[in-house]
């Protein structure tokens, strides 16, 4: 039995209480300091207030500052913040652990450098004050919390640029419904799943379209979304070989983009600019929530200009860009997504 330390208990990084408990670990879930009613809650009796529903008896629960005492003896420390934690994780966490810990963050994003170099979120923390020498990995993948909670088959993939690692965690944490592939291809497959919430966000245009031109609610028509999807496959396939990994990755982006089209905030926000809203009357309607989507969106595009690349090549993500930068209703670019390819 091994200890495994979570910090961050939101939905995701809490679901991945379930298979370490399930492999006989005793699992260690630490707050954020936006965490402590979660925490508070899940101390008393157990349950988790976001997930709905009880965490396994293995579990014990610590407020941010019982982070010392959680990290005690730990074989394992997951990150389980979002990305807009990054910052917080990478300066008031990592630092105080030892350089023998594995770190697995679930974490799905990334930075850019000043001239327009894609850096994964594990490359990014280790540049961080206090973090060089660590081992920080990263879980890709499709994956829905709260369906990994409920032990439903799950397939990802964990990367870091150590397989013998990636192996030993890989050990830990899988189970008969935990299925992990592992790579060491870290930037193509950070890329591949940072952009799902992006495109994401371009697919359930075509919800919005629809409504639009019948009624809010109306059966989907699946044909648009189809080649929404099929033109964000081909553009997050551009983006892994531009930031130096395989397209090969380009599976678990494409699975991770299907699992995110079916629900949440960026389904939602994609629907109402679909409808014909500007961005600024959408973000008005979700009362100012935070969306990753946008985050990446801009990102990526700003780094794409300090690299000097044609936008052209990427219409889809140009056109998302212009809705929520410059005010622009929707206009999707169906023809710029035509192409004549000459098999060689």
């Amino acid at each position: 039995m091994s200890i495994i330390t979570i910090v961050g208990s939101g939905m995701m990084g809490s679901a991945m209480s379930i298979p370490a408990a399930d492999n006989g670990h005793e699992v260690r879930l630490v707050g954020t300091p936006l965490d402590r009613e979660i925490i508070d809650r899940a101390k008393k009796d157990g349950y988790h207030i976001t997930l709905k529903k009880y965490l396994p008896e293995e579990t014990k629960c610590y407020q941010t500052d019982e982070l010392g005492t959680a990290l005690e003896g730990c074989d394992l420390l997951i990150g389980g913040v979002s990305s807009y934690g990054v910052e917080w994780f990478g300066e008031n966490v990592l630092p105080k652990i030892p350089k023998s810990l594995p770190v697995l963050s679930v974490t799905k994003g990334l930075q850019a450098s000043h001239d327009g170099k894609f850096i994964a979120f594990p490359d990014y923390l280790a540049s961080k004050p206090g973090c060089d020498g660590l081992s920080l990995n990263a879980v890709g993948g499709p994956c829905i919390s709260y369906e990994l909670a409920e032990r439903r088959h799950t397939v990802v993939a964990f990367c870091g640029h150590d397989m013998d690692i990636l192996i030993k965690i890989k050990d830990m944490l899988s189970t008969d419904y935990y299925h992990i592939n592992l790579t060491t291809d870290v930037i193509g497959l950070e890329m591949a799943v940072a952009m799902k919430n992006a495109y994401a966000l371009g697919v359930s245009l075509a919800i919005g379209l629809n409504e639009s031109q019948n009624e809010i609610g109306c059966p989907e028509k699946y044909n648009p979304e189809a080649g929404l999807f099929a033109q964000s496959a081909r553009e997050m396939q551009r983006l892994i070989k531009l930031s130096g990994g395989d397209d090969e990755e380009i599976l678990y982006g494409t699975g991770d983009l299907y699992v995110t089209i079916f629900g949440g905030r960026t389904r939602r926000i994609g629907t109402l600019l679909g409808r014909g809203m500007t961005y600024e009357q959408a973000l008005e309607e979700l009362q100012g929530v935070t969306l990753e989507s946008i985050a990446i969106t801009k990102l990526v595009v700003a780094a794409l200009k300090r690299q000097g690349e044609d936008l052209n090549q990427f219409p889809l993500l140009n056109h998302i860009y212009q809705m929520i930068t410059e005010g622009v209703t929707v206009n999707v670019p169906w023809h710029a997504f035509e192409e004549n390819t000459v098999k060689k």
